[in-house]
């Protein structure tokens, strides 16, 4: 009993009420929530904050482009037939090579060597009304008339002319690296094909190169051998040679925006001459109208596109 007393008096006096006090805090501290994790406090250090203009900046989405949203679909490019609204006459001895239209007449360039012309043709009878005769070491290829002047090339002669619209007098030849197959432009630049997938841009006044541009289908895929060339409403549409094929492209993008199908517009059963592959396109602005022939063909068709 003695020594328990002592022992008993050895606590200092503090202590109790100290324990107390420890009791009391841990009663009064929050529970964590059932499941909680429970985390350490970690010492905040501040860190500047970059510009949201600098390179790798990464900003906060807006709440809207938080929602979840399935990637678009693809959209094909689509494939256009053809409905015969009307049929002209044609020389079926003319190589066509190159077509336009202006003011109710069509102009033509022809090919083969020693055939190859330049030809003024009314539309509405077929009649060649004028006509230039190339030389006969070069083979006739695309035309198109800027500016009153007529702009010709040739196939694999690294030339090409240039005549009054009216007079067919030659005012200027230029060369091209190139074959030349097609010619088109565009209000301000002349553009060649050569039967690769590459359209050449060239200066009307200068006649150099001033740019190219790639053809690709959906999948970046070359598109080659582009022939023929017609500017229609700010796209430019091309013969696939040999085929019954035109493509029309996206001048800035040079992907192909659609496919035009022509099989079987020439009903060659009852045809005694022999006959080539489509080639010329023209299109009247005024009176919106499509106007596709080919080699040594003996109709010009006025189409309208209907898509599949």
């Amino acid at each position: 009993m003695r020594s328990r007393l002592l022992k008993a008096r050895s606590v200092p006096t503090f202590l109790p009420g100290l324990i107390s006090l420890l009791v009391l805090l841990t009663a009064c501290a929050p529970s964590p929530r059932p499941g909680a994790r429970q985390v350490s406090p970690q010492p905040i250090s501040p860190s500047p904050v970059e510009p949201s203009t600098a390179r790798g900046a990464t900003l906060l989405p807006s709440p809207t482009s938080l929602i979840e949203t399935a990637p678009p679909e693809e959209t094909p490019i689509p494939t256009y037939r053809y409905e015969i609204l009307h049929t002209y006459p044609h020389d079926p001895g003319a190589f066509t090579q190159g077509l336009i239209y202006h003011d109710g007449f069509l102009y033509e360039s022809t090919g083969l060597l020693g055939q190859s012309t330049l030809r003024k043709v009314e539309l509405e009878t077929g009649a060649v009304i004028q006509l230039h005769a190339l030389p006969d070491d070069v083979f006739g290829e695309g035309l198109t008339l800027l500016n009153r002047r007529l702009y010709q090339v040739t196939w694999q002669s690294h030339l090409g002319f240039v005549y009054d619209q009216h007079t067919f007098k030659l005012l200027q030849t230029f060369e091209y690296p190139t074959e030349g197959w097609g010619l088109a432009h565009d209000g301000q630049r002349l553009i060649m094909s050569d039967g690769s997938a590459t359209l050449h841009f060239l200066d009307p006044e200068t006649l150099e190169e001033t740019g190219t541009l790639e053809v690709t289908d959906l999948d970046g895929n070359p598109v080659p051998r582009l022939n023929e060339l017609e500017v229609i409403q700010g796209q430019i549409y091309a013969n696939i040679w040999p085929t019954d094929r035109i493509a029309r492209i996206d001048l800035h993008t040079g992907q192909v925006t659609a496919w035009i199908d022509l099989a079987g517009l020439l009903d060659v059963r009852n045809l005694s001459q022999p006959v080539d592959v489509l080639n010329g396109i023209a299109y009247d602005t005024q009176g919106d109208r499509i106007l596709v022939t080919g080699k040594w063909w003996p109709t010009v068709f006025h189409i309208r596109l209907i898509r599949d």
